[in-house]
């Protein structure tokens, strides 16, 4: 039986302990939600919840942000990911159908 803390989209973190967890600012944290670039589920009361997913995610535009990318240029690569990802899946699809 999976708990619903191993549910790596279960939206459970809070701005101030993501913020704590990667040593970022909170604002930093609002500023990548207002790109849209991670987008964390909303509490009844509006407030921002970070699921372990989002949190991977920002440290992988903190990551491209060390690269010294900037969001917007972090926006298209995490784009063109999805695009390659999605075209490999299709590939493989087609590859199998093939067989």
């Amino acid at each position: 039986m999976i708990k619903p803390y191993d549910d790596p989209a279960r939206p459970m973190f809070t701005v101030g302990q993501v913020a704590d967890m990667l040593d970022l600012q909170q604002a930093f944290l609002r500023r990548l939600d207002s790109h849209e670039l991670v987008c964390p589920a909303r509490s009844e009361g509006s407030q921002r919840r970070y699921s372990r997913a989002d949190v991977d995610r920002i440290g992988e535009v903190c990551g491209l942000i060390d690269e010294g990318l900037t969001l917007e240029g972090v926006r298209r690569v995490l784009e063109l990911q999805a695009e390659v990802a999605e075209l490999k899946s299709k590939l493989a699809v087609e590859r199998a159908r093939r067989r």
